[in-house]
């Protein structure tokens, strides 16, 4: 087993230092890309075939999209620190490191994930309330976030294991492991729905059987001995560098989801309290918009391990080899894909509901904002992976808590104010194009860090005695 380990790390390391940047990074991109598209598609079959339960239901399933975000804040906190720093430590040739930092993170979103169904289950009915339930959808909301609750600790340490899958190069492993989840999730909605008569809370069913079924395929390699890493509670170790390094990095995604569950609630009460169509509107489109978002934040996601490895390497010109390549795809790509999603926004909201004019003339809205601003979201995206696969943790948690956080809070009141139900549909556009003002400077930033430390390590290479 030794061999096949050391053999393991031979290939990766062959694979990260030595091919073409641009094929390596689309290899390592597509599975991950795959794996969000799969992950956006649990959320958007639920929402579709509930949508024929009236739109009553559809706001409820809008609503928990907020109880999705609360499980994954700490679990995507650790995934997304593990694999900056296991992806640095594989590339330092630190795999016992990297085993530790793996192990500590799996067992620790384990445990946040059981907290969250033990408080959940306890306080369910205030916890709709505070997530944006109205009282015409309150029934729907407690059926949805009962069987919810009941994976979040599959769910939490699924995000772990499908990071750290990535940072040692088998996006492929976690691509099955996600994808297979969502489409499994489509053949259940409808049995559990209509065959079987669960309504919303066989959407729950259905969604709750996916995600263990994903946690099973992930936990496979791991098991089995088939990863370079290796997940023992054995490894589990508390270290103060550790905790620093994944908390450091990790933290701009809890801030990102954290304001994001903040930036919902506020959003959902707003929309609430205009009308459930409102409600459900805003549902619907963010998860529509969670496809291109999904493609631009699984193409970063694969950049990330590629950038990490070679910076924990010292290879300076494949990291701003790497940068490049995915500033200008993720540019290109976001003009695409807004072009494409916003000329067919009207019929793509249309496939939710048929009936409610007022859903489809503000969805269709809400979709077109977004659409616009694509380019810059797909950019900054970039710019915060960069940031994270450095371990330059200011700049990621800048970003992380830019988009719905720093840029959205402040401005979504006044737009709601002054332009009623078209300001909200607005104001996350506004707040990609706010964003776009602080990412700019972090990208000047990092770009000067990777020169100095350059410039310092041929120093050191020109004359290592000079270094005690």
């Amino acid at each position: 087993m030794a061999n096949v380990n050391t053999q393991n790390e031979a290939k990766l390391s062959n694979r990260m230092l030595e091919a073409p940047i641009n094929k390596l990074i689309i290899k390592l991109s597509l599975p991950t890309m795959v794996s969000m598209l799969m992950t956006s598609i649990y959320s958007l079959a639920d929402t579709f075939f509930v949508s024929s339960l009236g739109t009553n239901a559809t706001a409820a399933v809008s609503v928990n999209a907020s109880l999705d975000s609360i499980i994954m804040m700490a679990g995507s906190m650790l995934a997304v620190g593990a694999n900056s720093f296991i992806a640095r430590l594989l590339g330092a040739r630190k795999k016992d490191g990297a085993d530790r930092v793996l192990s500590t993170c799996w067992f620790t979103a384990f445990f946040f994930g059981l907290g969250i169904l033990i408080i959940g289950k306890i306080f369910i009915v205030p916890l709709v309330h505070l997530l944006g339930s109205t009282p015409t959808c309150e029934t729907y909301a407690i059926q949805y976030a009962t069987y919810i609750l009941y994976a979040a600790p599959f769910m939490a340490t699924s995000f772990v294991m499908n990071q750290c899958l990535r940072a040692e190069g088998s996006a492929m492993l976690s691509m099955i492991g996600m994808g297979f989840g969502g489409i499994l999730n489509c053949f259940l909605d409808p049995i559990f729905i209509f065959r079987l008569g669960f309504g919303v809370a066989g959407a729950s069913m259905a969604t709750a059987i996916s995600k263990l079924v994903s946690f099973i395929i992930l936990i496979f390699p791991y098991i089995s001995r088939r990863s370079v890493l290796h997940l023992s509670i054995r490894n589990v170790k508390y270290t103060k560098a550790d905790v620093y390094q994944v908390v450091s990095v990790g933290s701009s995604s809890l801030f990102r989801t954290g304001f994001q569950i903040i930036s919902a609630i506020v959003l959902n009460r707003l929309a609430g309290g205009i009308s459930d169509s409102m409600l459900a509107c805003i549902g619907v489109s963010n998860k529509i918009m969670m496809f291109p978002f999904g493609i631009i934040l699984g193409f970063g996601q694969g950049f990330q391990p590629v950038s990490g490895y070679n910076w924990g390497a010292r290879r300076f010109d494949r990291v701003k080899a790497s940068y490049k390549f995915c500033a200008w795809v993720a540019i290109i790509g976001g003009v695409v894909m807004g072009l494409a999603i916003g000329i067919f926004a009207q019929p793509l909201i249309g496939l939710f509901s048929r009936a409610d004019t007022e859903l489809i003339r503000l969805g269709t809205l809400c979709i077109r904002m977004q659409c616009i601003v694509m380019p810059i979201h797909a950019w900054v995206m970039v710019v915060n992976m960069f940031c994270g696969s450095l371990g330059y943790a200011r700049g990621s948690i800048i970003l992380g808590m830019a988009r719905q956080g720093i840029c959205f809070l402040p401005i979504v009141f006044p737009l709601a104010i002054l332009l009623g139900d078209k300001g909200l549909c607005s104001a996350q556009a506004m707040a990609d194009v706010l964003s776009l003002v602080l990412a700019i400077p972090l990208y000047i930033a990092v770009s000067n860090l990777i020169k100095r430390t350059e410039l310092e390590y041929v120093q050191q290479q020109a004359n290592p005695l000079s270094e005690v």
